[in-house]
Order: structure tokens, then sequence, then C-alpha cells
């Protein structure tokens, strides 16, 4: 009596249906796991909210384009040391007094001379103008930026920030220039707004040496990475003659 032939392939045959099926040295046929690729909705769910405003340039509405602020140590530690020394001299000639001990002479010169100069007198008018501009210098001090030679570069991450120096900027550009055709020598100047460009060309026609260094010095200018691109000024003539 004969076996009956091919169970192990039928049964094999059962059930693959969507899978993929190897069959091995036995002749049975099993399952392999098969990768599904999930859903474009759900990869885009499982990104932080975030992670694509990362990668974009911040705009002007971040607010994180203004210039950078200097930390005026300089003023600020002058300022305390002259408030220091005239609070320290007061209250320790105001400690004297209440110790029943003679008050310092300058003391009393200076509240006789308060008291009898008149206020048309030069040497309060000269006073009072010292006094007015020291306040006006620290008042300007307070509300400007300051740090005018470092240019605020075009921020792409929100906790970083950059700035690129005006003698280096202006380094960049100048290497830029050189590489024009005709260029025998230039010199760049940076500004916040205007980068003056003053080249010598010993061959070629000067509006051609002038076209190609708007063109090669406006990209220099675009490839610095500054939020406030300056614009470009760019003066060509011939060399002097010597002798």
């Amino acid at each position: 009596m004969s076996e009956p032939q091919g169970s192990d392939s039928t049964a094999g045959a059962a059930g693959t249906t969507g899978t993929t099926g190897t069959t091995g040295t036995t002749g049975t046929t099993r399952r392999l796991p098969v990768m599904e690729k999930p859903p474009a909705d759900e990869l885009d769910r499982s990104a932080p909210a975030d992670a694509h405003d990362l990668a974009r340039p911040l705009g002007e509405e971040d607010g994180g384009q203004g210039r950078f602020w200097s930390p005026r140590r300089v003023p600020a530690g002058i300022v305390a040391l002259v408030l220091l020394i005239g609070a320290g001299a007061f209250l320790y000639d105001v400690a004297a007094v209440r110790a029943h001990r003679p008050a310092m002479r300058w003391r009393g010169s200076l509240a006789r001379q308060l008291a009898e100069r008149p206020l048309d007198d030069t040497w309060v008018l000269v006073g009072a103008g010292i006094a007015a501009a020291l306040g006006l210098w620290l008042i300007v001090l307070a509300v400007t930026p300051g740090l005018r030679g470092v240019l605020p570069m075009r921020r792409t991450h929100h906790d970083v920030r950059a700035g690129l120096h005006r003698d280096a900027a202006a380094t960049a550009l100048r290497d830029r220039a050189m590489e024009v055709s005709g260029v025998q020598s230039a010199r760049v100047r940076t500004g916040r707004r205007t980068v003056d460009v003053h080249a010598v060309s010993h061959f070629r026609e000067l509006d051609d040496v002038r076209a190609d260094l708007d063109a090669t010095l406006a990209d220099g200018i675009r490839g610095l990475g500054l939020s406030r691109p300056p614009g470009l000024s760019v003066h060509v003539k011939r060399p002097g003659r010597k002798g």
C-alpha cells in the first residue's frame, strides 16, 4: 500500500498568502517575517514637533537677529569703584560723628562751599556740566548694544548665536576680490550697512573688472551668512604712475 504524496507541500501552501516562502532541504515551506513600511503619517507623528524648525533659518519674527550686547565691564567697574569709595568715605564720616568725634575737614568744607556759592558760579556750572556729561554717557552705554565690530549671523538653531568680526569678513572678501582676473590689489572696508571695495586693475577694461567684482563679491557676501547682508560699493581704478 503506497503512502499519499505531497502532504508536506499541501500543508506548506496553506496559509502562506501575503508572505514569502523558501523551500529547505527537507522540502517543507516555512514562513518568513515581512517588513512592512509604516504609513507616512505615522513617521510624521513619531518625529518631534520642532525637528524641522531647528533646521530652518530663524526669521526676523524670532527676534534672534539683533546685534550682540557688550557686557561693558570697564565702565561698570569704574562706576562701581567710584560709588564704593564715595559711599565708604561718607559712611565712615557719619559713623565718626555718631561716635562723638569731629567730622572730617573735607566734608565740612564741601558743605560750606555748597551753601555759600551761588548757582551761577563758574565752578558750580563746571561741576554740573561734568556730572550731566557722565550721566548722559552712562545712559548711552545702557541703551546701546555696543560691539560694533561683530556682525550677527543668521541663526540656524534656536540655542546657538554666531557673529563674524568685521576684519575677518573684510579679509575673506579681499581674498575673493584678488581672484578676479585683472585685479592687482584690493582694499576692503566692511561696515554694518555697506562694504566698500577699492581695487586697482593693471589690465582689462575697468567696466569688465567692476562687473566681475560685483558678481564675485555679491556671492561672497551671501556666503558670509550674515543676518543683514550689507550693500556693496565697488571702485576700480588704474595704478598710479611711478616717478
